[in-house]
């Protein structure tokens, strides 16, 4: 099995404060030993209609405005930010990359030259967006698929192909919620795109928004090489995400149980192991 790469998702759960951002960069590298750390870029006057920008949040107890459109814009980093995060990154030598959600922030993040761009689930049929990486990105990308029907699914791997990208292509296994049930997860699906796609597209991933890290350590035994989840450095913190996500503890369990699963993935080499031949010498049953 292909070492797992574990994503620690800050996502927006740095609550708009850089300095916090790069603090949960150093611990998800430093104490995590996560392989990748990934944040989100929007463009919010292009995501949301006048109405939606003006509207209030949803969910006033975890609003950092007066309307969603300010909320949203309160948790945005310019893309100077996102270059000296990316800096940061380097520096500490664990990999930056952004999910973009929209034309412009592609862009602005491509400018960047990350390794890899994600596209949510949410805008995995963004075809102006994703034509435009194709010709003009060259590192990875990847793309969820929660709520995204099986035919949309065949029509994203399919362009991805008449592009000539499918080999940069990593396509997660999704369910969109937070907190997912997990009877919701639905794991098999990874062995449907592995089926469907696993020679055709670079690797399967699953991006998991459940809770605990048990459902992850079967989705890498599944086929699934690159394991996303949501962090934060603490989940009772202002705002939508933390109640999905892990904790610093959570996601250095998660990476440890990992390669202990990656190492336990393999035939015995003989019959009698090194290990087992000093107790068959010892406890093994000798006929008098």
């Amino acid at each position: 099995m292909k070492t797992p790469q574990v994503i620690a998702e800050i996502g927006c759960n740095h609550k708009g404060d850089f300095e916090i951002a790069k603090e949960m960069i150093k611990v998800a590298k430093i104490f995590c030993s996560a392989d990748i750390v990934k944040l989100q870029k929007r463009n919010n006057k292009e995501l949301l209609t006048d109405e939606q920008f003006n509207a209030p949040h949803p969910n006033p107890i975890n609003s950092y405005g007066e309307t969603y459109g300010e909320h949203r814009e309160f948790l945005e980093f310019t893309v100077e930010q996102h270059a000296e995060l990316k800096k940061y990154c380097d520096e500490l030598d664990i990999v930056y990359s952004t999910s973009v959600w929209d034309l412009t922030s592609a862009k602005e993040i491509a400018g960047l030259n990350p390794e890899l761009i994600k596209i949510p689930s949410a805008c995995n049929n963004n075809y102006e967006m994703l034509e435009w990486l194709c010709k003009n990105y060259k590192g990875e990308i990847h793309i969820s698929t929660g709520m995204t029907t099986k035919n949309e699914i065949d029509d994203l791997v399919n362009f991805f192909v008449k592009q000539n990208r499918n080999k940069d292509l990593v396509l997660y296994n999704c369910t969109s919620g937070y907190p997912v049930p997990f009877e919701d997860v639905c794991l098999l699906e990874i062995k449907t795109l592995i089926e469907k796609y696993g020679d055709i597209v670079k690797e399967i991933g699953f991006s998991g928004h459940h809770l605990g890290i048990s459902i992850d350590v079967v989705a890498y035994s599944l086929g699934a090489t690159v394991i996303e989840r949501h962090y934060t450095l603490d989940r009772t913190w202002k705002g939508t995400d933390h109640a999905a996500s892990l904790e610093p503890d959570g996601i250095r369990k998660l990476k440890r149980n990992l390669l202990a699963v990656q190492k336990s993935l393999s035939y015995k080499e003989k019959d009698i192991l090194d290990i087992e031949q000093v107790q068959r010498d010892k406890l093994k049953y000798k006929k008098v």
